[in-house]
Order: structure tokens, then sequence, then C-alpha cells
């Protein structure tokens, strides 16, 4: 029996060219509402590959959450444990940790939407910030939450 396929909703050609035009915002150092532009090495082609991401922190600890499920980036930051987020002069490199708990998933989603919900509450098949704990934690394994630990 064939295992299903990981949640992924791929951007339209018109959000594939809003986030080239936030993520360049980024680089130039215009972060809107803390988007940031995330730079990870690619598993197969071995160079950087950048995509404006919504950084979310909660309790004094930032983690990326990814919307639209199991994408090319959260594949590669699997494979390469890290990466940058950048926001113009600014780049902080980080590592990161995958929260696999569905429990632990919950409350940072739970944050993520209140924060950017506005933006992704469409990728999210009805949960929102007010979704009950049980409807949150059955999102959760379509969408990946990564714990940074910034290391320079």
């Amino acid at each position: 029996m064939n295992a299903p396929t990981p949640y992924y909703v791929q951007a339209s050609p018109l959000g594939v060219r809003f986030n080239a035009f936030f993520g360049k915002l980024a680089r130039l150092g215009i972060s809107l509402a803390g988007t940031a532009e995330l730079s990870v090495r690619g598993r197969t082609s071995g160079r950087m590959q950048r995509i404006p991401v919504n950084p979310y922190t909660q309790d004094g600890v930032q983690y990326l959450v990814s919307a639209r499920g199991h994408s090319q980036w959260v594949r590669n930051m699997r494979a390469a444990g890290g990466g940058e987020l950048r926001v113009g002069r600014k780049v902080r490199t980080f590592t990161v940790t995958e929260i696999t708990d569905p429990v632990e998933q919950a409350v940072v989603l739970r944050g993520y939407l209140k924060k950017w919900g506005w933006e992704v509450n469409r990728f999210f098949n009805g949960v929102t910030a007010k979704s009950s704990e049980a409807e949150l934690q059955a999102a959760a394994p379509d969408h990946p939450v990564f714990r940074l630990t910034v290391t320079r």
C-alpha cells in the first residue's frame, strides 16, 4: 500500500510573483508585518534557495511554520538542518529542530494563526486560531513546524 502524498499547496503564478516581490523587499530591508527572506541549501543542487517566510516568536522562541505544507523549503530544511533569515543587512544563521509532537505543534500553530491567519488561513482547510485543540492537532501533520536556534 502506498503512503499518502504529503499535504502541499503549490503557489499560483501570481503567488510566485508576490513571493519574489516580498523576498526582494526583505533583501532590501523592508519587512512587511515581520516577513523575512529564508535561505536554505538545496538538497540536490547544493545552492542556496530563497523564499519569503513569516517567522513567529512565542515565549521568546522563534519558529518557522510551513502554511503550504511539505514544500521544497521544508524538505531542504530537513536535509540541511538550518539556514539563514535575512532582512536587509541583518542576517541570522540558525539551526532547526522539527517539532513532531502534535500537541506541541498545535500550541505553535494557534499562535501562528493568531498572528498570520489573515494571510495563511486559506491553506489550513478551515482550521483557525479559534479552532479546538483536536482540530489543531489534526491539522498539525500537514504544517511542519521548526524551532530555530540562532547561531549568529
